[in-house]
């Protein structure tokens, strides 16, 4: 019997050898206890019909919630099904981060991100949790420190099974998912993830001679980007299906056209192209076991138990970004292929930047950095400061940088984008809000809310691997760096990139070599005891802290939790920065601290009480809205901001 309580099935070649049995189930349902069925040359089904298993529809379930730690999952029971929704508390002591809601999606998955209860402790890496139908092994999360995840019964896990906690405080490799067999993921869902590592590949694969045009990619014999794309046409694959696919490769084809890919060096080089067939071949010895090989590394359709153990060989493909989906259909492909390369989708690729020091060119780590340099004031001594490079015609810096009577002669810009080092400013523009004496009154000598300013060159920076902007909030483009699915807010990326009570982030320095500092920003209940000091600056008298320090800073420094560094003179205006799935974000700029421990920069430890404030650009996106998104001017291209 092949028919199934609650569905339809079709059938690829009747009822021929080869055939195979596709089930179809309403929105919100899945086939079971099996998705297809082959017809054998024994005439039978493989797996067969069991007779006590009638083949049905059956509600889709989410993996099981109840495994996180040190919290509560409402409602508790047995089985969770589309539609249902559950909500997370931690115990007391505990901080929630992600989710405090979940809905269980059409797809078998739960919405938003996974909930962790987490407590403030020394630990490098914050703790990385536990997702819905896994379980963990390792519960130390210090620099070297690892952590293993499995999937429970009938499930497979996509991503990570093990990550190492790096001393810069990130867990190596992907977040781990658990899947059902009826898991799949959403067009939407791949062309965000799968876009993105197409964009980052255009743009870090370049030429030699970092020829770009706008949006033209081309490829020259210096330097060639030659995409793949295999299609299966073997076993029960037919021809309306094979159309189908095809249709959606040109599609894809199609649209990467609209780079003005150059052919003419393919002809230069050797290419081999495999085709997976049913097993004939036209020269050489059987490709049948490297066919194999490669089936077995890039599908992961697993339906035997035999199948299910074998994880390991696919640890490596998996161990980064996430390069496996699953889609419900051929129209999702469609639409999938449709949505990766689009033309609003390639624009503001912010924060790209080298993992690692190319050959002693530090600027392709940190593309983004400028530094500014002042006239010579009375004394005959310069000025000096840090700043980022946000679009290629602004220059985001700290407004107390600058004097009274400062003109845009007296200010110039040091950036490397191989025209030529020194550039030209056209005018710069303070926060209106700023004024350093605004609460000399009120007991603080130097009140520094609202430090920030913009730098406008008067030529545009020439984007290549050595000078290239850094992602800033609430953005279109920095949605995108952060993989946020759909109409994305600013709240969305501040809980994404602000989400522990102890931040890991970084800011520059230069002596002799520019370094990275490394700080922990404390924010919730930290942030109280983090800011009293600010009382024992120079010269306040204030008994109120927040009269200091106001909503607008981060604060960081002293020895706890860890040692943090501290900034130095000359740091000032630098991107207080972290790096999210290797994009660089600026989260704050440095504005100033309670104690000078080092006049000349450099890598500087914090003392108990000394303490730094950073502006927390979340808090000025209205000022930097109204200049690098201002649409009614023609000088520059406008970056786009969330709408909320």
């Amino acid at each position: 019997n092949m028919q199934i309580q609650g569905g339809s099935y079709t059938l690829t070649k009747q009822l021929n050898i080869g055939s195979m049995l596709i089930y179809q189930c309403p929105d919100g349902y899945y086939p079971s206890p099996a998705l297809t069925r082959l017809c054998q040359a024994n005439g039978t089904w493989r797996p067969a019909p069991k007779k006590f298993k009638p083949q049905m529809c059956k509600r889709v379930e989410c993996p099981d919630p109840n495994v996180l730690e040190y919290g509560s999952v409402n409602p508790p029971q047995e089985k969770y099904f589309v539609d249902n929704e559950t909500t997370y508390e931690c115990y007391s002591g505990y901080t929630l981060r992600g989710s405090s809601r979940r809905v269980c999606l059409p797809h078998g998955k739960w919405s938003g991100f996974t909930p962790i209860c987490s407590r403030d402790s020394d630990n490098t890496c914050p703790d990385p949790g536990v997702p819905a139908g896994a379980s963990r092994e390792g519960n130390i999360f210090g620099i070297d420190d690892t952590v293993k995840y499995q999937c429970g019964s009938s499930l497979f896990l996509v991503g990570s099974n093990e990550r190492v906690c790096q001393e810069n405080g990130q867990w190596t490799g992907q977040e781990p998912a658990c899947y059902c067999k009826h898991t799949f993921d959403t067009p939407l869902e791949v062309s965000e993830a799968f876009g993105a590592a197409i964009k980052g590949s255009l743009t870090t694969l370049e030429p030699t001679d970092d020829t770009q045009e706008g949006r033209i990619i081309r490829i020259l014999k210096n330097g060639t980007l030659n995409i793949y794309i295999g299609v299966d046409i073997s076993e029960s694959i037919e021809e309306e299906h094979f159309r189908n696919a095809r249709d959606a490769v040109l599609q894809l084809i199609t649209k990467i056209s609209s780079f003005s890919v150059r052919p003419e060096s393919f002809k230069e080089h050797r290419h081999v192209l495999i085709i997976f067939t049913d097993g004939a071949y036209n020269m050489g010895g059987s490709p049948a076991p490297t066919v194999a090989r490669i089936k077995n590394m890039v599908y992961m359709n697993q339906t035997t138990d035999q199948e299910l153990k074998r994880k390991a060989s696919r640890e490596d493909y998996l161990a980064t970004d996430k390069h496996y989906f699953r889609l419900k259909n051929i129209k999702n492909l469609q639409e999938t292929f449709d949505d990766i390369i689009d033309e609003s989708d390639v624009k503001g690729l912010c924060g790209l930047h080298k993992e690692y020091d190319t050959g002693g060119n530090i600027r392709k780590k940190y593309p983004w950095m400028a530094h500014i340099t002042f006239k010579v004031n009375i004394l005959g001594l310069r000025n000096k400061c840090f700043g980022s490079l946000v679009t290629p015609k602004f220059i985001l810096t700290a407004a107390h940088c600058f004097k009274f009577g400062d003109l845009p002669e007296d200010v110039a810009v040091d950036i490397d984008d191989g025209q030529g080092n020194v550039k030209k400013v056209k005018t710069f523009m303070l926060h209106p809000n700023y004024n350093v004496k605004a609460k000399v009154n009120q007991g603080v000598p130097e009140f520094y809310d609202y430090d920030v300013a913009l730098v406008q060159l008067e030529d545009d920076v020439l984007i290549s691997s050595n000078a290239r902007p850094i992602c800033i909030p609430c953005t279109q483009e920095t949605s995108g760096a952060l993989q946020l699915i759909g109409e994305s807010t600013c709240k969305q990326q501040e809980q994404l990139l602000l989400k522990d009570q102890l931040e890991a982030l970084s800011f520059l320095t230069k002596t002799d070599k520019i370094k990275e500092k490394n700080v922990r920003a404390k924010l919730g209940d930290n942030r109280d005891e983090c800011i009293r000091h600010a009382l024992q600056a120079p010269g306040v008298t204030t008994k109120n802290p927040k009269d200091v320090v106001t909503d607008s800073f981060l604060c960081t420094g002293g020895l706890e939790p860890q040692i943090d560094h501290i900034a130095c003179t000359g740091d000032s205006g630098g991107a207080v920065f972290k790096n999210y799935q290797q994009r660089t974000v600026q989260i704050g700029l440095v504005s100033w601290g309670t104690k000078n421990l080092c006049g000349g920069g450099g890598v500087v430890d914090s003392d108990k009480t000394s303490r730094d404030f950073h502006i927390n650009l979340f808090r000025v996106i209205p000022f930097l809205k109204s200049i690098l998104g201002n649409d009614t001017q023609n000088d520059y291209a406008p970056l786009q901001f969330l709408n909320n």
